[in-house]
């Protein structure tokens, strides 16, 4: 899991190499670190899990920014928001396959029956995917597998 120092360090080599992308997507990550731990009422410290939170939303951002700018007929920074998607991206764990996801959600649901369980369902398969897999994909799989 990445730590600042780590995000930092690979920030300083991307200026070095003069990457505008790798450097614009690392401060932009960089900065939205520092939004979480100053967010609130006193001054944090985030854990690696929380970390990987706020990168894992930052991907997703620029995902929703990719299709929105494809949609738009804007190729151009379509592929800018793909670049700096792919950059972050390296910083996650690897994301699940949907036959590893399926498996996940058949072992969770195998003590649940039917739609009322969806909730605490979802709760439990999204604690054991953490940031591995999309919620969309997951929330289908309950969905289908309890009705």
């Amino acid at each position: 899991m990445p730590t600042v120092e780590e995000i930092r360090s690979a920030l300083t080599e991307a200026m070095k190499r003069r990457d505008p992308v790798t450097t614009t997507a690392l401060r932009s990550v960089l900065a939205a670190i520092s939004h979480a731990e100053t967010s609130g009422k006193q001054k944090r410290t985030l854990s690696d899990d929380d970390i990987q939170g706020v990168i894992g939303k930052e991907v997703k951002r620029r995902e929703e920014a990719m299709e929105a700018f494809s949609a738009a007929g804007r190729s151009d920074r379509a592929a800018a928001e793909e670049a700096e998607r792919d950059v972050l991206a390296a910083f996650l764990p690897a994301k699940l396959s949907r036959t590893e996801i399926e498996a996940i959600v058949d072992e969770v649901l195998a003590s649940f029956d039917g739609p009322p369980a969806m909730g605490p369902a979802m709760k439990q398969v999204m604690e054991r995917v953490k940031g591995r897999a999309d919620g969309k994909v997951v929330s289908e799989l309950v969905k289908a597998r309890l009705s």
